[in-house]
């Protein structure tokens, strides 16, 4: 399934504002994945926004507007999420998403390789 080019766009302008990120683009999880300084911060998977943001603050997200929770296996991965793209019209509501996954990207864990 291909990936949003639009939204990927959009999502490097707002990587690029940001100083002292090393950004790494990688084809996963059926789309695009943006890793910042060696993890996994935020993703296009076909037309939706797949987040990675603090698991402490799964409920307050999960009331966002847009959010749907990631589920695989009958099982809630707590900490990702995928938004859908009706609510990413602006810039404003994706630097949101995308700042929301940069703050806990300075806290997260790399995967072990």
């Amino acid at each position: 399934m291909p990936y949003n080019e639009k939204l990927a766009d959009r999502v490097r302008e707002i990587l690029a504002t940001v100083p002292k990120l090393k950004i790494e683009e990688k084809k996963m999880f059926r789309g695009l994945t943006f890793m910042v300084n060696g993890k996994m911060c935020v993703s296009i998977s076909g037309e939706n926004l797949m987040i990675r943001f603090d698991p402490a603050l799964q409920e307050e997200i999960a009331e966002k507007n847009g959010f749907e929770r990631m589920r695989m296996k009958n099982r809630d991965y707590k900490g990702y999420g995928y938004i859908n793209p009706e609510v990413l019209k602006t810039k404003k509501e994706l630097e949101y998403w995308v700042k929301l996954c940069l703050d806990f990207n300075k806290r997260a864990k790399a995967t072990k390789k």
